[in-house]
């Protein structure tokens, strides 16, 4: 290997770790533009003003869908003027995640990034397992990564 493909390899290298940089405590919301499921596109990031909780889960996920059941139940005894609940599926198959949402009752928005673990948003967030949570503080500041549900709670109703 020659000096110029081993700079041209170094520089391939640095910007593949450095095109998704995971996100961590103190980072702002990032801007990524996912569909709803109605087919319309939402960018997390226009939520600023309360707090966000973002939930990265999928329709095969056995612990999402019991987190599905406390999130609704959450969603409907917090003030939504102070919190948006942001689920993000990374299901492949969006037919799935449409009947998912139905039968768990979803209200709350709820996005698709149908690439798996690929996902960019999930590359974005360093999600390596499911559920996995990203609370946002109201100028859109990450404060906690997997909170619990107190701890949301307990937060919202300060």
């Amino acid at each position: 290997m020659n000096i110029r493909t081993k700079l041209i390899a170094f520089a391939l290298l640095i910007f593949s770790v450095t095109s998704f940089a995971q996100i961590k405590i103190g980072d702002t919301i990032p801007s990524i533009e996912l569909q709803n499921s109605k087919n319309v596109k939402v960018n997390i990031n226009e939520f600023k003003g309360k707090y966000v909780l973002i939930d990265f889960w999928a329709s095969w996920c056995g612990p999402c869908r019991v987190g599905n059941k406390k999130l609704v139940q959450m969603h409907g005894d917090l003030d939504s003027s102070k919190i948006e609940i942001i689920g993000i599926s990374i299901d492949t198959d969006s037919t799935k995640w449409r009947k998912a949402i139905e039968k768990d009752k979803i209200s709350f928005l709820q996005l698709i990034d149908p690439k798996g673990f690929d996902a960019k948003a999930a590359l974005i967030f360093g999600v390596e397992e499911l559920p996995s949570k990203f609370l946002f503080d109201s100028k859109g500041i990450l404060i906690k990564k997997n909170p619990t549900d107190q701890e949301i709670i307990n937060l919202i109703k300060k």
